[in-house]
């Protein structure tokens, strides 16, 4: 498995609220993405956007993560993602009540 961590620095702090109707706006996108596990939306406490994802393979997230796919993502936030790769060694889930290795 791997995790892409998606940073976007929006030119301005969203609200709680306008984060919830952004993401309610592309989420639908993602569901039945081929190699997408999950995803996360997120909102920190410093006032960047981002977004977990947790991808079958690397090459899944690169198909996802497309030029046309950049350039919509930028529009709609008003700020570039940053992008970051990590391989997932081992999973903990405590909904399933399971500790997955890779």
């Amino acid at each position: 498995m791997i995790i892409s961590i998606l940073t976007y620095k929006l030119p301005n702090r969203w609200t709680l609220e306008q984060a919830v109707a952004m993401f309610k706006t592309t989420a639908p996108l993602y569901l039945g993405k081929p190699g997408l596990v999950r995803k996360h939306y997120c909102m920190t406490e410093a006032g960047d956007v981002k977004g977990i994802y947790l991808w079958q393979s690397k090459a899944h997230a690169e198909a996802c993560f497309t030029p046309e796919w950049k350039a919509m993502v930028t529009a709609k936030y008003g700020a570039a993602p940053e992008i970051v790769y990590g391989v997932v060694p081992v999973t903990v889930d405590n909904l399933q009540e399971a500790i997955e290795v890779a």
